[in-house]
């Protein structure tokens, strides 16, 4: 099938993939006043004098807004605003599908981090959650930081997202390959958004008092080679990342960091590895290649170099390390127990919430299918069970 044909055509077909659909019927004047004037005054009032009835009387207990700017969309690009749309409306139809989630596309014409911040306050008051997508990196660590205070959960998946559903892949593939996570050497290529997050959760930056056990060491690469100290070309997060990544202070290229490694994580372009390359790397390797369309190296390349496990980020192959496994749950998780961020602790909880789907790991199979409906639920009660315990409620 050619997928990009047919997508064009379903678009076009359909004018786009979502609609506002009505929870009740209005059939008679009764209906009418009841659902607007002059009923509709006293949920207001109520919500008047108590804000947080809002919850109670409206739909915000369970939508969620999907920002972007366009900056930074799929292997796309910026491609702006408008050309956004397609990709949030997708992903408000993956949250209804796996968390039952009303979702709404929110692209803005701007990308000013400025702008971007002062916009997602103001619309705020609808929402009960935010859902931070395809913002390029350093502006998306910063919007997502200062929005914190929000009062409900702001949580850019680009990163969050791709770095758990990663982690509970890695929980699984340890087990394969008789590793414990603490012990591991880790290769990542690509620094933006979903490298930095993947290897601060790897490294258990601020994760401290969860179950996850930081790795042994992380190496962040970018398209001039290994994050070192001694280079001048590194932005504020690049440079950060210096404080929990490469302890040997190693320089080189990516194919330099990959000798002795344990684990690649690709987050960045195609056809960078070869079977040699793989080779290098410590017995029984795990390589997770999750570019797209093209993955760093073909699973079958990177088998013929002796790895023990694959998973890209593609679903025409095994093992498809997808946000998909993710954020639906998390958010739905979050929603029920009205919490006003999104922790550290049920960033973990949801990784291993994951993991757990697939008790019994094998080569093909180190994390659950994508479209395997009960990972939302699984994902969704762990966050809820964290959040509780931690009392991050309002």
């Amino acid at each position: 099938m050619n997928y990009f044909e047919e997508a064009l055509n379903l678009h076009k077909k359909y004018k786009g993939k979502i609609s506002v659909e009505a929870k009740m019927e209005i059939l008679s004047k009764d209906d009418l006043a009841t659902v607007y004037s002059p009923g509709v005054a006293e949920p207001c009032l109520e919500i008047h004098k108590n804000p947080e009835d809002v919850y109670t009387y409206t739909a915000k207990s369970n939508t969620v807004a999907v920002v972007s700017d366009g900056s930074a969309v799929l292997g796309l690009g910026n491609i702006g605003a408008e050309a956004s749309i397609p990709v949030m409306e997708g992903k408000a139809m993956l949250f209804k599908k796996f968390a039952n989630i009303d979702a709404f596309p929110i692209c803005l014409n701007t990308q000013d981090t400025e702008e971007i911040i002062e916009t997602v306050r103001r619309i705020a008051p609808v929402f009960g959650g935010i859902n931070l997508e395809d913002i390029s990196a350093p502006r998306c660590f910063e919007i997502e930081d200062r929005l914190q205070d929000l009062g409900i959960p702001v949580f850019h998946d680009d990163q969050h997202g791709t770095a758990i559903v990663t982690l509970a892949g890695l929980i699984n593939a340890a087990k394969l390959t008789n590793r414990k996570l603490e012990d591991m050497k880790v290769v990542i290529n690509g620094a933006g958004s979903a490298g930095i997050a993947i290897a601060k959760l790897l490294k258990g930056v601020g994760f401290e008092g969860t179950d996850c056990k930081p790795v042994a060491d992380v190496i962040i690469c970018d398209s001039k080679g290994i994050i070192h100290s001694g280079r001048d070309n590194l932005n504020p997060v690049k440079e950060a990342s210096l404080q929990y990544s490469n302890i040997e202070d190693r320089a080189g290229s990516v194919l330099d960091a990959i000798k002795g490694a344990d684990v690649f994580i690709g987050v960045s372009k195609g056809d960078l590895l070869h079977a040699e390359d793989i080779r290098t790397m410590a017995t029984d390797p795990i390589i997770f290649p999750m570019a797209n369309p093209i993955p760093e190296i073909m699973p079958e390349e990177a088998y013929k170099g002796g790895a023990a496990v694959v998973g890209t980020g593609r679903s025409d192959l095994p093992n498809q390390i997808n946000n998909v496994l993710g954020f639906p749950g998390i958010f739905r998780g979050a929603l029920d127990a009205r919490a006003p961020r999104i922790s550290p602790g049920m960033k973990v909880a949801a990784a291993f919430a994951i993991a757990e789907m697939v008790p019994h790991p094998v080569k093909e199979c180190i994390i659950p299918p994508s479209l395997d409906l009960e990972v939302g639920h699984a994902v969704a009660q762990a966050v809820y069970a964290a959040a509780m315990k931690e009392r991050v409620v309002s």
